[in-house]
Order: structure tokens, then sequence, then C-alpha cells
């Protein structure tokens, strides 16, 4: 064993502030914690490149006194509490008395504050954990620090930072937070001199969630309240139907007012939806938790994202009941199911086909007003057709010129994909000759009859195929691999659907930065979208086939996939978006479909011979022979 040495006071804070500050985002919470201590009513935040070089937390609190600024950087030094009791009842966010001394330690700090009690400011700079410089100024009552070069004096810390983007994502999700714990207070953040959030601070929770994520995620929760063994829960929860996500991202849980990660709140919000959400899927929330201070423990995290509870089990009996109860209540009957938002710009000739004359259809007795899943879209009316092409060929064409240097100049190695801008403004005249060669396309026969003799658990169509066999075909898989063929020729500027109105999506912010980051790749497979701003993306356009009430999920998935797999390679990428974007689209299992619409769906396979299995490895079809069936029957 070496010499025991005792380290320097630089090198022991220096280590000591690795523990409390990781990245940027670790000194806006630690500060903008203190200012929510201090009583403040107004905090505004702002970055640039990443928080690396510049922060600043601005806020109209009750300001330090000029004798105890330079104690604040003291390591240990605190204003929340003075003996071992006080940790039992700690009600304040921030109490250790690390983060001022552990930020200053590792960046330039310079603080400007005036409590109510002094009559002019102070200005204190210190760098490195070294005082600079210590004055009087004149300023308003309240904090200011800025925070400039971050791990300067720690080059092996700064190997170990993302990209300036990536930073100032964790910093905006950590705002988003931080401004639902509290929406009695205004907040604002400002990344590189743009205003990214401001919230009113009216203390009105649905307020704080419209303002931070806007109208489309806050339409999609439901209010909940509820008080068990002690313990009280308040919030919103997603409604059964939008219970939809892929991720957890956007369950965000507070215990008395602290964002933390609690498994067992999670646990308990996830049984809740147990029987009216599908497997794999997850539900958003906004909760916050108050209990008595006593039954919890703040100190078990560097970050004090992490907590412990004296008593699990009221926690999530509380969670549960209370969400369950919610859920229950909600009533889908009287949901407003959304009308379609789609305009068939270029007729659908997948499955068009009227039945050869040779076709021999065994019709089952079907009810007048029996309700089918119709996957065909029948265009019946030509003329009105044009008109909408027309109608919306201006919007398109508005969008022409970008969309051609966008994506051409995003597409440097791809030598098959160029977009034209004259192309682009032949479209609809495009369209137009595509529909009027419909209405003249030929009845296609194929060269063996096929006679249709049912479905069996509206899954399986069952074709008498020739003499001697019988072909039992999966619907879905069939339609799936048929779309995601079809997706894999399609050309992205014309063989989509434009929606009347753009759908908005709301991600987590590392999610809607992939996105963004790989707009060029979705547009490729059919998704035309666009940056909304914080955290927000609108869909103009989606791949033919996709139904309305598919949209959000498909692109939510997607979003989901692209943030976990951003290393894969590009074509793995695209393979896999083609995948989940047909099966989304293909009729399902249990769908209520017209006879016709599946003896279409068999002319398709037959006419692609090549197509044996879906785009997840399961066979398509499979036959029994007439041979088989009469050694049952014991005829041979």
């Amino acid at each position: 064993m070496g010499v025991i040495n005792v380290l320097s006071k630089q090198v022991a804070e220096l280590i000591a502030a690795g523990e409390v500050i990781e990245r940027p985002s670790s000194v806006i919470k630690e500060l903008v914690e203190n200012a929510i201590d201090a009583d403040s009513t107004e905090i505004t935040v702002e970055i640039q490149h990443g928080g690396v070089a510049f922060m600043r937390v601005t806020d109209n609190g009750v300001g330090i006194e000029r004798d105890d600024v330079k104690n604040a950087f003291l390591r240990h030094a605190t204003s929340k509490i003075s003996e071992q009791d006080d940790l039992d009842s700690i009600m304040t966010l921030g109490f250790r008395g690390e983060a001022l001394a552990s930020i200053c330690a590792v960046s330039k700090v310079d603080i400007l504050t005036k409590n109510k009690n002094d009559a002019e400011g102070t200005r204190y700079v210190i760098e490195g954990g070294e005082e600079k410089l210590f004055e009087p100024v004149g300023c308003p009552q309240g904090t200011t620090f800025v925070v400039r070069d971050l791990f300067y004096n720690v080059p092996a810390r700064m190997k170990f930072l993302k990209k300036d983007v990536a930073e100032s994502n964790n910093i905006s999700s950590l705002m988003d937070r931080i401004a639902l714990s509290h929406p009695e207070i205004s907040f604002t953040f400002i990344r590189d001199g743009k205003q990214l959030m401001k919230t009113s601070g009216n203390g009105k929770l649905d307020t704080a969630i419209l303002q931070v994520f806007g109208k489309q995620f806050a339409t999609s929760l439901i209010p909940v309240s509820y008080e068990f063994g002690g313990v009280k829960m308040s919030g919103y929860v997603s409604k059964p139907v939008s219970a939809n996500r892929a991720s957890r991202n956007m369950q965000v849980f507070f215990v008395n007012g602290r964002y933390v990660r609690s498994k067992t709140a999670m646990a308990a919000l996830e049984q809740a939806y147990s029987g009216c959400i599908m497997s794999g899927k997850f539900p958003a929330c906004v909760m916050n938790i108050e209990l008595d201070c006593s039954e919890l423990d703040v100190n078990v995290h560097p970050a004090k994202l992490e907590i412990r509870f004296t008593n699990e089990k009221p926690i999530y009996e509380c969670v549960y009941y209370g969400v369950k109860s919610a859920v229950a209540n909600y009533d889908t009957r009287n949901v407003e199911i959304p009308k379609s938002d789609f305009v068939y710009e270029k007729p659908v000739t997948m499955f068009m086909q009227q039945p050869a004359s040779g076709i021999q259809i065994g019709l089952p007795n079907v009810k007048e007003k029996e309700e089918y899943n119709v996957f065909i879209p029948e265009i019946d009316d030509f003329d009105k057709q044009k008109k909408e092409v027309n109608r919306f060929s201006e919007i398109r064409n508005v969008r022409k010129v970008n969309l051609a240097e966008h994506y051409n100049k995003n597409d440097k190695n791809d030598s098959d994909f160029k977009i034209n801008s004259d192309e682009i403004i032949d479209f609809s005249a495009e369209i137009e000759q595509e529909k009027d060669k419909a209405v003249e396309v030929e009845e296609k026969r194929p060269e063996k009859p096929i006679k249709y003799i049912g479905e069996a658990f509206r899954t399986y169509i069952i074709i008498e195929y020739d003499d001697e066999r019988i072909m039992f075909i999966d619907k879905h898989a069939a339609h799936e691999r048929l779309i995601y063929e079809r997706l894999k020729k399609q050309n992205p500027s014309t063989d989509n659907q434009m929606l009347i109105e753009p759908l908005t999506v709301t991600l987590e912010k590392n999610e809607y930065q992939t996105v963004l980051e790989n707009k060029y790749m979705l547009f490729k497979a059919g998704f035309d979208i666009d940056d909304f701003g914080n955290g927000r993306i609108l869909i103009r356009s989606v791949p033919l086939l996709l139904e309305k009430l598919e949209i959000t999920e498909a692109f939510l998935e997607i979003s989901d996939y692209l943030q976990k797999h951003k290393k894969i390679i590009l074509s793995e990428k695209m393979e896999w978006i083609y995948q989940n974007t047909a099966c989304r689209a293909a009729i399902k299992a249990g769908n209520v479909n017209k006879p016709e619409e599946l003896i279409h769906l068999a002319i398709e396979l037959e006419e692609n011979p090549d197509v044996k299995y879906c785009p997840h490895g399961r066979p398509i079809y499979f036959f029994i022979s007439k041979n088989e069936i009469e050694k049952n029957f014991k005829r041979v």
C-alpha cells in the first residue's frame, strides 16, 4: 500500500463536486431548486451551447444577505437544517449545503443578489473555488447566478459530456418537470436566445401541463385525486384510449413537490390500467404524492432523484386505487371518434379490381345494417376526387421547393432518391392522369378460377384453390406483407396521404431531437413532419392506407425505436419502420370485412407468388389437400 496522503482542499472539492455535478442539467437543477426554496414567484433560466459555455438562473426570491454570501459557497453550509432532527421534517428541495460549493469548484460563477434587508446588492465572483471579486452593486431583490465554462479545470470530465443539443435537451426536460412540480411559479426557459417555455404561474396544474406539453397532450389526460392511509395523490393520467405510449418517458411523479423516480408509484400506475391497455404500452401521468415528511428519506441519492419510503404499501395502494377509480369512471362512450383527415391524392389500385367473371363467390347471409371495417378505399366519384386534388395541390406546391432543397441537400449519399421541384409542381396533373387510367383499368383474371368458401374466426380466408387443395390465408399477415412491399417501392413525394389538418405529437425531449435528426429518413418512409417547437412534432402526411386512429401510436413507436437504436445502420431503421407501418395499416384479425374485400386480397396474393411470409417471418397461407380431408372422413 502506498503512502496515505491528506488531499488538498481543492482536490477534495473537485472529487465531491463529481457526485453532485455530473452535467449542465445538474447545475440548473440545484440552482432552480434553491430559487424555489427562496420563495420566488418568477424564475428565468437561460443557457447557451448546451449549458457548458453559459448558464444563467434569475429569480425574484428573498435573496442572500451580504454577510452570508461567502458562507453560501462553503461546503455543508445551509440555511435549511441546523440539527439532526431537522432531517425528519425536510420540506425544502435543497438541504445538504453542497450545491454551490460543488458548482463553483468546477466552473466560473458570478452571482448578483440582494436581500430586502440590505440597501444595495452584492456581486461575488468565484472561479474554481477561488474568490476573484466581492463588491456592492445595485440590483433588484432576488438572485442571479451566471455559470460559465463548466468543467474548464477538469478536462477529463468534459469527454463524458454529450453533444450540445443532447445536453440542452436534458435541461429542457428538467425544466418541464420542475415547471409542472410548481405551477404556482412562473418559469421561463431560453435556449440559445430562443424562448422555448413560459408558464403563467397561476397555480393550476392543468394550465401548466398545457403550457409545457401543448394541447394535444393536455387533452389526452383526465384528472385524478385520491387519499388513502395518510397518503394523498392528485394530478392527471392518460385517458384509457390515449394510454398508448411506447415508453415510460411521459410518466412524471413528484413527492411533496420534488421530482423523483419511484418504482412503487410506476408499478401502481401501470397495474391500474391492467385490462384496458395493450401489452407493451404505457400510460402517461403528471402526479404529485403527498405524505408526512417523517415517512420518507430524501437523502439516499446524490442528485435526490430517488427516495426511500418507510412503508411502500400505502403509496402503492393510494396510487393504484386512485388511478383505477379515475379510469373506471371515464366513460369511453362519450368520446367522439375523430373523422378521417385523409384526402386520397392518388387512387389505390391494390384492391380495386372487381372479381373476375371466372370467380365463383359464395356470399353468406349479411344483415343490411351490419357495419364493416372496410380497408378498400373505394373511389366511385372521380370528379369529386379531382376537386379534392386541386384543392390540396396548392398546399403541397407551397412546400414543393422547400422539400426539394431540403431533402436533396441531406441526401448526399443516396443516388437512388432525388426530388425535382418540377416533378412536385406537376404532381396534381400526374394524379389526374392516374385517376383517368384507373377508370379504364381492365379486369384482371387469374389463370385459374378461385372459389371463395368463406372466413373462419374472422381471421382466416378459406379458398377452394383448385380441384385438389383448400387454401387458408391469414388475412392480417397477407395484407401486412402486401402493404410492406408497397411501402418499399413507394415514391415519398407522391405515394403518401396529406392530412387536412396536421397532427401534433408531443415527445420527450431526447426523442424529439432524435426524430428531427431523422426527418429525411422519415420522409422517405412516408412521414412528412415539421418541427413545432418544444418537444412537439407536426405530422403533415403519412403513408397510404395508414388509418387516422393509428397515426399517433405508430409515430410514437417509431420515435421510441429511433431513440433506443441510434447506432444501427439506416437500412435497418428503414426496414423496421416499413414493418411497423405495414402492421399498423393492415386489417386486423377479428375485423369484420366484406367477402368482396377478402376475395380481392386473395387475388392480390395470387398475383404476387413470391409473397409467402409476413414481414415478421410468419407464414401467410397453407394448403390442405383433398386427399387429407378424405382420409379424415375415411373415404380413402
